[in-house]
């Protein structure tokens, strides 16, 4: 070994040992800028973006979404959209696995304690009341689920939704894809006068391939009139006060919380058909949420 490293240093010289030194030193300082003691990063690839919030999702495996972190909705209510699933808090649904949150919708017939029977189930997480944020940087790395019926979502509601209600409260959809449209997602804004058919939004085409193919990262920048949209740091929409229809109101100026769901069926995506494989499979490898400096 040593013999080895003495005619490697004869070979490159004193300035090819400065600059692999120099080198070696850069890159345990960038590691070191990027982690925190639990491997999570405490700032953002742009330097005026701090850490304030994160799930890597990585406990044991075949373990629990944090219950620190999330609650897991259960209900198969239709959701207001006349969705399909069964929300459940089985493992079945949503459990921790290789670093990865797993959301999986299954083709089961299943009755909740409701009475409610479902053909399908799946799983709904959200941070209400255990994690709220005002503005910042809210991104997630995510492969989503393919197929006709599919509805995989990350996105955020208004916490004042108990009394405000919806759509009052506000809501942004970082990210919504329909299986009908394996190459597109959407982000979009909800609020009074501009919600459910009629919100702003846009979508996001991917240059080739499906969404579904690979983990892409999802984000929005939020600050005081105005949100921007990015996928895999594109940015490709961003929408102010400006935007609104006459006559209507900004409702992004108050706390939000996360959800992270995958539905099946309902209004917008159609239902599962033939060619729609079971069980499918949202990963989140991460979660994040950043504040200004």
């Amino acid at each position: 070994m040593f013999g080895q490293i003495g005619r490697w240093f004869r070979a490159i010289g004193w300035l090819g040992l400065l600059v692999a030194c120099v080198g070696s030193a850069a890159a345990i300082l960038v590691a070191a800028a990027g982690t925190g003691a639990a491997g999570a990063p405490v700032q953002s690839a742009d330097a005026n973006w701090v850490l304030t919030w994160s799930d890597e999702f990585d406990g044991p495996d075949g373990s629990a979404p944090d219950p620190k972190k999330w609650t897991v909705e259960t209900g198969g209510s239709g959701w207001g959209n006349n969705e399909l699933e069964y929300y459940t808090a089985r493992r079945t649904n949503s459990r921790v696995e290789k670093g990865n949150l797993v959301i999986d919708a299954v083709q089961e017939k299943f009755t909740g304690p409701d009475g409610v029977a479902r053909e399908y189930t799946s799983a709904r997480l959200k941070t209400e009341k255990l994690f709220t944020q005002k503005y910042g940087k809210f991104e997630a790395r995510i492969r989503i689920p393919k197929g006709q019926g599919m509805w995989p979502a990350f996105w955020m509601l208004g916490d004042d939704i108990p009394t405000a209600k919806w759509p009052a409260c506000g809501e942004i959809d970082i990210m919504e894809n329909i299986g009908s449209e394996p190459g597109t997602v959407h982000g979009t804004i909800h609020g009074p006068g501009y919600s459910g058919a009629h919100p702003l939004g846009a979508p996001y085409a991917f240059p080739s391939g499906n969404v579904a193919d690979d983990f892409h990262v999802f984000a929005v920048e939020w600050e005081p009139k105005e949100i921007r949209f990015y996928v895999d740091g594109h940015l490709y929409e961003t929408r102010t006060p400006a935007d609104l229809p006459a006559g209507t109101r900004w409702v992004f100026d108050h706390p939000f919380f996360l959800i992270l769901n995958v539905a099946v069926g309902g209004g917008w995506p159609g239902n599962p058909d033939a060619s729609t494989k079971f069980p499918q499979q949202m990963l989140v490898d991460y979660v994040r949420v950043y504040s200004r400096k």
